[in-house]
Parts: structure tokens; C-alpha cells; sequence
């Protein structure tokens, strides 16, 4: 049976996205919220204070357990006829939703624990929870124009809230029908207040593209490995554009029923699929809320994911959440790879991290309530269904299976099993039975009506070759069952079999242990099944679609020595029984705020954003300025790549200034009291190309090269610079150049640059660890140089090559050009640097201790202040390189490089220091994109770069527009 994130069962509309729940009838009067304290079953102990444990082991699919509906007393029927017209399908599946839940979070699931870390549990506190899910946990039922019966449903997740004593829940979600009137909208608003539920009101149409639409048809057969459908389906429900339109319309009215109801404090708990937009929505509305989201399917591979047309668009849309959760560590393993595959972030131990804004992603794995279940065993009406089960059945060893009619749930490849097995043991004839539920779910759906046919052809067959007057080696029930008799069969059966293909979790195996306290029957598992992360030690796991595997492990099952299944059941009953859907919830919740807490610290350590308004009117007031700004990420106009893997890598190479920055630009450098100098890690010629025209300096290759736009480039490297590691390094870039497809290296006078940032993420980084030994056991050795990595590149140079090294060099000569005299008295450096050309931010900065600044003679020292005392950025090749570099950089006189004029005059360097007038107020340094930086502040990109450029210049002359401005730029940039 289908139902929602939420577990819930929906006669009306089902959707082979979810397992439904088990819905008990009440009047809107009677009915009890299902947040009521005493709503079911007794809460598990809070485990909240308990440490971490990094589990692999987790469990899935938010739906994925069958369960039964309302109860009955009859003996359950298992004939062989088909089901009478009119039955109720009210099969829960469980798992994210259906079903109970429990496990404690891996944390982090990509790492170990966090060591020194203690979780705050919720006591103590009553915190509001809003719960948000497509479907409330109720369905409605209009009895007149202002009068409605709710029946209220008995679903995992509802199970999983009801043990969290110190959160005050509400759900919100739709209530499943369509109520166009206002009247009406009030009234089942009244009916479901009581039940702490707020409804969140769908037309049909946004319905049929939204839901049935985009969330049924392409993103549920997506998750599950089943593709996305041809053309000829999505014709049924029109376009994917209007789907997804409709998925993001409906998706943001989530949106707007929570901004009325939110609190500052509140806790939002997102779930499933069907709201992966939701949580951009609310960060957008408000940064601060707390927002956790919750997938209870798979998470396909990146390469099944990325065919999805909005595949970008969706995963930067849950990246704003502050916490993501998934069943298991395989399903959280496979969306931080889409995100550094598809989008080109930064996965670490802890998640997702896109410039300093870390997405927590961890694996929660669920659970049932099997106090629940044990509790059931133990009630007359059971103990009856036990007696006549047994004896039916005596003298027979009984197998079950469990599902929805889905494609998902692999019964054909159970069944076929079963047949291959009778045949190839013969003398289990008239000795095995295999029960199999299958409730159908989307009846109206063709490839559902096909999968329906073929069971029942398959079930036919094999019972004509192997029944006989008395007996059938197959009975087929094509209807759920009552509580109490699924629990009497999971209490006879003596071999379970969950054979499904792709399964988020599939909690029926759960429920299975739980009832075989006294059996200690087998459980056979598909290994594509969530729960196999968790039961895999205990159960038999198969591979569903080897039919001959299967086959031999119900052999193993039925022949096992009581040795075995002690010790097989022993294992798994202890995981069911401590693993609850209490802890589940209450494990996510506490997770979310320690996130939130964590992300509020790492906050305060990011630099504020630049106050534009105080940097240009201290600009206006000074009489020499100097505005230091880095080229590539800062001065480059961007490209958009559309989500594509690996972006367009012709053009992102192509370094291009920014179109909207040439008039601000040239108003800038054509003052008087303005000195331009675009300091790059660039090559010469891509600075000659991009700034020729300007009048500015350029010094490329961090600062080696120096040349006025009307002058000849010239050296500012140290005379002794050894450079005889060269050609050996050479080898080794090229080496594995050859062997990481869309890789490249740069070849520069003073270093080399291997980017990988278009190459395959994971193959990259595989190679660039390599790489690293190559170069650290071979060929530098015992050379002067620095290693510094990038996020997706690695480059070597020579010792004392920064932009902090050159920046002494480069200001003496063009105060010795200049003729400067009047001191400089206002500096604004902005770039995207690496961490080891921050060491220019430092040089600049007269609050900042002088004997951490770069020396007089060149040499730079290092400004991390990390405990280990070792940079962070690069790494120094010998134990003397420091000295040497010292030694080779202390000498004033300049060498000209080849097939470039030199300047040969005779002044001392030093000079450029001794002009700097610099008080705190007038000094602005500006990290673009990096929000872990030394700079004093922080623009978010280019696009930041340009506004505030062209604001400066227009402050200049706001009159005459962009004309000769007053300024002095400096322009840098990370390589």
C-alpha cells in the first residue's frame, strides 16, 4: 500500500512512492492526536545522553514495511481464489514513515565519531516541532458543508514522535482531498487543530502535476534505480517543465502555511522527497530557522541521479537545510558524491561544504516499536490466530512474504525462486508452504495491472506442477491483514523472504524478529534492502535477481541447525529491540540543534561582509590610495556552466575580465592619486590580454613579474632563486597529466600547476595523492620549494613565491618609478586567494603583530595559528628551505627574465614599506568567496566585486559619471 513521508495510508490516492500506514476509524469529536501523550505504545528510554556510535549500519525506505489494518477476528483466509471485489488495500509498508523507527545517527557518516563531543538531549526543554510531510497523518472524510471525520493513522513516523516527550509537535502536510470552499477550508482546519495538524491546501490540478506528477513519475522511479520515463508517459501528465513547476509551486505553499505558524526557536523537520525544495523556501524567508531535512527512500549513485533534467536545482535546494538525514551510509554516501560530482562542492568527514557553509549529511537509521509488537504475542485474540495457524499449517514449514504489489518489491523473482527450489529438493513437496501477501497498490496504472497478471500466472503455474488434492504449495492474498493476524504469522512463520530490488529500508524484516522471540526463525534479505546494513549479520543476504542464490539460501534456511538460528536471531533480536523509533526521532531532533549550535560558532569566525559605504568614504578622505583586488574569481567574469559535470572547462580556462567592470575600472586607474597594480598568479600574457588597455600595473606569476601597462615587464625574483627541481617536476606533471582525463598543467617561470578541477572528483583526488608521493620521495626532495593544494589543484614553487613575499618588491619600484611622496594612507585588498597567499593581507594590516608580517628581506612567515604550528596551505620541502629561501631572497638586485626587458635600477626595494602611512580605519582587506580567511572581510562573489567597484567609482565623480576617479588598485588573484 502506498502512503506518504509520513506512513500514512490513503484509500483514495496511492502512490507507489510510499507504504502506507494502519489507519483506525474515529469521529473528528473522538479521535485523539496522534501527538497525544498516551497515542500508542509505550516511548523507549531517552538515549539522548548516551555517546555517539558511528554505525554503518542503518535502515531505509521511509515506506517499506507491510503491515495490517483494521483489526479482525476471523481466521486469516488463505485461499487461492482471487480476492473478492471491494477489499480494502490497507497494507502498511513502513519504513521512513510506516512503521516505528529507532538507531542512533552515524556521525559523521563519511568518518568516525567526533571525539569530545557530548549530545544534549531534549529534557529539560520543551521545544516546538514542526513536522512537515506531503501527507498528514490523518485522512478526511466531508460529512457536510462545515462538518469532517478524520481517521487518524497509526504510521511510523507518528509512532517515532510519540516517544520524543520534550518537543511540542505539530505536523503539517495535506490532508489528501480537495477543498476549493472556505468554508470548508475552516472547518477541516478546526477538525485537525485538535489533532495538532494543520492543513496545507492543494487544487487538483497542482496535485496531478506535483504529485502524482513529478513526485510519482519521475523522482520515485528515479530513486529506486528505475529510470526516468520516456516521453509517451510523461505525456499523461503533461511535461516535465510543468511538473516541475508545479512541484516547486506546491512546494513553497508548504512554504507559506510554516512562515505562519514558525516561532524563533523552532525546529522544522522536512521529509522526503516530495519537499526536496522546501528547504531553500524557508531559508530563504528566514536564514535562521532550523531546518533539518529527511529522506526516507534510496539515494541513487550520482550517475543514476544525474540524469535528473533539475538534478542541480534540487540538491542546492536540500543543501540548505542545516541538517540532512538518510536511512543508511551507503544512501548518505551517494548524495555528498552528487554534490561533488554534479556541483562541484567540497565533501568532507561531516558533509557538504560550499564556501564555508557546511550541510551537515548523516545516516539515521530507523527502527520499529517492537514493545509493540511483543506486547501484541501476548493478547488472546493472537494467541488464537496462533492455535489455528499452527494447526492448519502442522506438520509443514511455513514461509511469508510481506509486500506491496510493486515493481520494487521483486515478488516474481521470490516466487521464481521458490518454484527452482521445489524443483531441485522434491522431497520438501507437500512439506513447505510459502504464504505471500502482495496488496495491490496503483490498480489503475498499466505496468501495475501487468505486474499483478504475471504473479497470479506465475503463482497458478507453480501450484499446478507441485500441489496436489490437499495441498498448495503457494497461497497468494491479495489484501492486508489486521495487526493481530500479521502478528500471529510473523509468530509461525519459520523462513521469512524480503526479496526486494531497491528498498529505502523495508521494515517487515524488523517486525518478523520482533515476533520470533520464541521461534528463532530465518530471515532471508535482499541485500539492496536498507535493513540488510543493519540485520545483514543475523539474516541470509541474497542478491534477488540470482534466482539460483535465492533458491539455495531457503534450502539453508529450512535445513539450518537450532545452533545457528539462535545465534543468527540472537544478533538481530538485540538490534530490533534497542534500536527504536523513539530514538530515531529523538537522536534527529537533538542532531539538528547541535548543528545549528556548531554552524552559529563557526559563523562568528567569518569574516562580516565589507561595509561599502564606510570603505568608499574613507576612500574619498584619503590623498594616496591603494586598493589591492585578486583577477581570477574577483575580477573574471563567470561561467555559467548549467550543472553540467565538470562545468565548461574551454571557457572557464579562458580567464576573461568582467564586461561590467571596464568603465568603473578605468575611471578608477585614470586618478590621479591612484596607483593599479593586478597582482596574479596568472601567467604574463592572460594579464597583458585582459589589461592592456587600463592604465595599472601588472605583476604576474604571484608577483615575480612587474611591468606598468605602459612599460616592460621585469623581475623581481631574488637573484640565487634555484630553480634546478624544474625539469624533474616537469616529468611528473606531465606523467600524470597523461593519465587524468580533463586534467592540465600551467608551466610558469617560478611554478607548476596541475588542475584537476574538470576531471572525475574521486580519480582526481586519487591522483593528486600520488602524485604527492611521487614528488615528496623523488624529485623535491631536497628542493626549496613549497607544495600548495588547492581544493582541485596542486602546485609547486619555489620557496618565498607568495603574493605577501612580493608585495615589499613590487611596492619599491613603483614607488621609485612614481617618484612617490606622498605617503600612502588608505589600502583596499580584495582577492580569492589561497591560504598561502594570505600572507597579503597580513603585510598590510597595522593591528596585526609585526614580527608575524613578511620580513624586510622577503621571507615570508607563516600566519597560521593553528596548534601544530604547521601551514595549512603548504608544506616546505627540506628543514633548511626556510634559511635558504631567507639567504636567496635577501639580496636587493633584480635579474631580468628571458625574452623580457629588465629594469636596472639601482634603488633599495625596502622603500615600499617605508611609505606606508596606515591607520586600522583606512585599511579594508576583503576575502571573495572564502569565508575562512584572514582578511577583515568578506564578498560572496565576482558579481559582489563589480557592484561595489562600480558604486566606487561613481562616488568619485557622480556627476560626470565614470571619469579619472582617485584610487590605487592592486589587483591579485589565487593563481
Amino acid at each position: 500500500m502506498s502512503s506518504d513521508a509520513a506512513g500514512v495510508h490513503r484509500s483514495a490516492i496511492r502512490s507507489r512512492g510510499h507504504d502506507a500506514a494502519m489507519p483506525t476509524t474515529t469521529s473528528s469529536s473522538g479521535a485523539s492526536s496522534p501527538f497525544s501523550s498516551d497515542g500508542g505504545g509505550t516511548a523507549s528510554p531517552n538515549r539522548m545522553l548516551r555517546a555517539r556510535h558511528h554505525l554503518l549500519s542503518t535502515a531505509g525506505d521511509a515506506m517499506d514495511t507491510d503491515v495490517a489494518q483494521p483489526a479482525a477476528a476471523s481466521l486469516i483466509d488463505f485461499s487461492a481464489q482471487p480476492p473478492e471485489a471491494g477489499h480494502a488495500n490497507n497494507m502498511d509498508d513502513a519504513g521512513g514513515g510506516g512503521g516505528a523507527s529507532g538507531g542512533l545517527a552515524s556521525r559523521p557518516p563519511l568518518s568516525g565519531p567526533r571525539s569530545g563531543f557530548r549530545r544534549h538531549g531534549l529534557r529539560g526543554m520543551k521545544q516546538r516541532l514542526l513536522v512537515v510531510a506531503n501527507r498528514l497523518p490523518v485522512s478526511a472524510n466531508r460529512r457536510g458543508e462545515d462538518q469532517w471525520s478524520l481517521e487518524i493513522s497509526a504510521g511510523g513516523l507518528v509512532s517515532a514522535l510519540l516517544g520524543v516527550k520534550d518537543v511540542d509537535a505539530k505536523w503539517i502536510g495535506w490532508a489528501g482531498v480537495n477543498v476549493p470552499d472556505e468554508v470548508g477550508q475552516r472547518a477541516l482546519t478546526r477538525a485537525l487543530a485538535e489533532k495538532r495538524c494543520i492543513p496545507v491546501f492543494l487544487d487538483e490540478e497542482i496535485v496531478h502535476q506535483y504529485y502524482n506528477g513529478y513526485c510519482n513519475n519521475i523522482l520515485w522511479p528515479l530513486f529506486h534505480y528505475l529510470g526516468l520515463p520516456q516521453e509517451d508517459r510523461l505525456a499523461t501528465t503533461r511535461n516535465f517543465e510543468s511538473q516541475f513547476d508545479a512541484y516547486k509551486r506546491a512546494n513553497q505553499m508548504f512554504a507559506d502555511v510554516v512562515y505562519e505558524h514558525y516561532q524563533e526557536g523552532d525546529v522544522i523537520w522536512c521529509h522526503d522527497y516530495h519537499l526536496m525544495f522546501l528547504p531553500k523556501c524557508l531559508k530563504d524567508h528566514d536564514i535562521n530557522m532550523k531546518v533539518g531535512w529527511f529522506l526516507h527512500t534510496p539515494f541513487p549513485s550520482s550517475e543514476i541521479y544525474r540524469t535528473l533534467p533539475s538534478r542541480s536545482e534540487l540538491l542546492r535546494s536540500v543543501l540548505c537545510a542545516d541538517l540532512v538525514g538518510f536511512h543508511t551510509y551507503d544512501y548518505a554516501r551517494h548524495f555528498v558524491s552528487a554534490c561533488t560530482r554534479i556541483l562541484g562542492l567540497e565533501g568532507t568527514p561531516e558533509g557538504v561544504e560550499d564556501q564555508g557553509k557546511l550541510t551537515r549529511v548523516a545516516a539515521f537509521p530507523i527502527g520499529i516499536d517492537s514493545d509493540r509488537f511483543k506486547r501484541a504475542l501476548e493478547l488472546p485474540a493472537v494467541k488464537r490466530h496462533i492455535n489455528e495457524l499452527t494447526q492448519r499449517f502442522a506438520g509443514r514449514k511455513v514461509m511469508l512474504g510481506v509486500d506491496r504489489l510493486d515493481m520494487i518489491k521483486g515478488i516474481p523473482q521470490k516466487i521464481l525462486a521458490f518454484e527452482k527450489f521445489l524443483e531441485e529438493n522434491p522431497e520438501w513437496n507437500d512439506k513447505v508452504v510459502l504464504l505471500q501477501i502482495a496488496v495491490p497498490t496503483r490498480t489503475d496504472v498499466p505496468e501495475y495491472q501487468k505486474l499483478t497478471s504475471q504473479v497470479h500466472e506465475i503463482v497458478g503455474r507453480i501450484n499446478g506442477r507441485f500441489g496436489t488434492l490437499t495441498a498448495v504449495p503457494i497461497h497468494h492474498l491479495d489484501r492486508s491483514l489486521d495487526f493481530h493476524a500479521l502478528c500471529a504469522l510473523y509468530a509461525v512463520t519459520d523462513v521469512a523472504l524480503v526479496t526486494s530490488l531497491r528498498d529505502g529500508m523495508n521494515l517487515v524484516s524488523y517486525e518478523y524478529v520482533a515476533c520470533q522471540g520464541s521461534k528463532k526463525g530465518v530471515l532471508i534479505l535482499s541485500e539492496f534492502a536498507g535493513a540488510a546494513q543493519s540485520l545483514g549479520a543475523g539474516a541470509i543476504l541474497v542478491n534477488p535477481w540470482n534466482i539460483t542464490e535465492v533458491a539455495d539460501s531457503i534450502n539453508h534456511a529450512l535445513t539450518m541447525t537450532s545452533d545457528e538460528r539462535e545465534k543468527r536471531h540472537r544478533h538481530n533480536y538485540a538490534h530490533v529491540t534497542t534500536h527504536t523509533a523513539q530514538d530515531w526521532a529523538e537522536t534527529f531532533v537533538c542532531e539538528l540543534n547541535d548543528t545549528v549550535a556548531e554552524a552559529q560558532m563557526r559563523t562568528r569566525q567569518v569574516p562580516p561582509v565589507l561595509p561599502s559605504r564606510t570603505a568608499i568614504q574613507q576612500y574619498l578622505q584619503s590623498r594616496n590610495r591603494l586598493l589591492i583586488l585578486g583577477f581570477n574569481s574577483t575580477l573574471t567574469e563567470p561561467v555559467e556552466s548549467s550543472g553540467r559535470r565538470g562545468g565548461d572547462q574551454i571557457k572557464e580556462m579562458e580567464l576573461k575580465l568582467h564586461p561590467d567592470l571596464k568603465g568603473p575600472l578605468r575611471a578608477l586607474c585614470e586618478d590621479e592619486r591612484t596607483t593599479v597594480i593586478v597582482l596574479s598568479g596568472s601567467d604574463r600574457s592572460v594579464l597583458d590580454e585582459n589589461f592592456g588597455e587600463f592604465n595599472l600595473w601588472l605583476a604576474a606569476e604571484h608577483g615575480m613579474f612587474l611591468r606598468p601597462t605602459d612599460g616592460e615587464w621585469m623581475t623581481t625574483m631574488p637573484e640565487h632563486l634555484n630553480m634546478d627541481w624544474v625539469d624533474s617536476v616537469k616529468h611528473v606533471f606531465e606523467y600524470f597529466t597523461e593519465r587524468t582525463p580533463r586534467s592540465h598543467f600551467e608551466h610558469r617561470e617560478t611554478s607548476f600547476v596541475w588542475n584537476y578541477k574538470y576531471a572525475d572528483v574521486e580519480f582526481g583526488r586519487l591522483q593528486a595523492r600520488d602524485m604527492l608521493q611521487h614528488l615528496w620521495t623523488g624529485p623535491i626532495s631536497n628542493a626549496a620549494v613549497d607544495v600548495v593544494q588547492g581544493s582541485r589543484s596542486v602546485e609547486v614553487r619555489s620557496v618565498g613565491v607568495t603574493k605577501g613575499a612580493a608585495i615589499d618588491r613590487i611596492l619599491g619600484e613603483i614607488v621609485h618609478s612614481k617618484s612617490m611622496v606622498t605617503p600612502i594612507d588608505y589600502v583596499l585588498c580584495i582577492g580569492h586567494f589561497l591560504g598561502k597567499d594570505e600572507d597579503i593581507y597580513v603585510f598590510f594590516d597595522p593591528e596585526y603583530p609585526s614580527e608575524s608580517k613578511v620580513k624586510p628581506d622577503g621571507a615570508s612567515v607563516s600566519v597560521d595559528r593553528r596548534q601544530n604550528g604547521r601551514p595549512s596551505n603548504g608544506r616546505s620541502n627540506s628543514r633548511n628551505s626556510q634559511s635558504r629561501a631567507q639567504k636567496s631572497q635577501a639580496a636587493p638586485e633584480r635579474s631580468s627574465s628571458s625574452g623580457h626587458g629588465a629594469a636596472n635600477s639601482h634603488h633599495d626595494w625596502r622603500e615600499g614599506s617605508s611609505v606606508l602611512d596606515l591607520k586600522g580605519d583606512n585599511y579594508f582587506s576583503c576575502a571573495v568567496g572564502r569565508k575562512r580567511s584572514n582578511a577583515r572581510y568578506l564578498l560572496n562573489s565576482s558579481e559582489d566585486v563589480v557592484s561595489f567597484l562600480r558604486e566606487m567609482a561613481e562616488s568619485t565623480t557622480p556627476r560626470a559619471g565614470f571619469q579619472p576617479g582617485a584610487a590605487d588598485y592592486m589587483f591579485m588573484d589565487r593563481q
